[in-house]
């Protein structure tokens, strides 16, 4: 029996494994990109807190507890969202069991998330009762610079949550290369946020 092989269908898989592996790059490197950015945008912030530290009006503010319940959210949201991405590797996209596994920790992570910009809320809400807002002192400027500017890049990672979680929930195919960006960015947004709260309650 003459072995026959379909040289096109050959050429149109492979060309569509080289297109998936160009886009997983091409996705991984816009990720890299946007966290390199925001890197800068906080060190500078940073910076010009080391200079203006400098000054005699400089004096520390009572920060908020709530701050170390909020990082707990976030670092359990990371964890959980990691979880996530390993229950849906490449090889189990048609399974319903990981697929429902991965629905649930990208659920929690996202409640969790949402859990953290309250709190954060809540801090600024109590910052405000001791009489501190952003133009009342350097310390209170830097400390609404630092949160305010951290939540507004984790609400785009939300965003990008509730996008994937809406994929799942409808049965439709979540993307490899998507879940590592989000779960990339939101690893950094957790690291970050521990660098953050490292300067506030050391300098604010």
């Amino acid at each position: 029996m003459a072995l026959t092989i379909d040289t096109p269908a050959v050429l149109r898989a492979a060309s569509g494994a080289t297109s998936a592996k160009a886009a997983a790059r091409a996705s991984q490197s816009g990720i890299w990109v946007a966290v390199s950015a925001i890197t800068m945008s906080f060190a500078a912030f940073t910076s010009a807190l080391y200079i203006r530290q400098a000054s005699t009006d400089w004096t520390h503010i009572a920060t908020p507890r709530i701050l170390f319940l909020n990082t707990f959210f976030l670092i359990l949201s990371s964890a959980l969202l990691e979880m996530s991405r390993r229950a849906l590797r490449p090889d189990s996209q048609s399974q319903a069991a990981d697929r429902a596994k991965c629905g649930l920790f990208l659920a929690v992570s996202l409640l969790l998330g949402v859990l953290f910009v309250i709190g954060q809320y809540s801090a600024w809400r109590q910052l405000r009762a001791q009489g501190l807002y952003l133009a009342t002192t350097p310390n209170s400027s830097f400390f609404y610079l630092f949160t305010g500017a951290h939540a507004l890049h984790l609400l785009g990672g939300l965003a990008a949550l509730i996008y994937l979680y809406a994929h799942l929930a409808v049965g439709r195919e979540v993307r490899q290369n998507l879940l590592n960006g989000v779960v990339t960015y939101w690893h950094f947004m957790a690291i970050l946020w521990l660098y953050l709260l490292l300067v506030i309650f050391t300098r604010l």
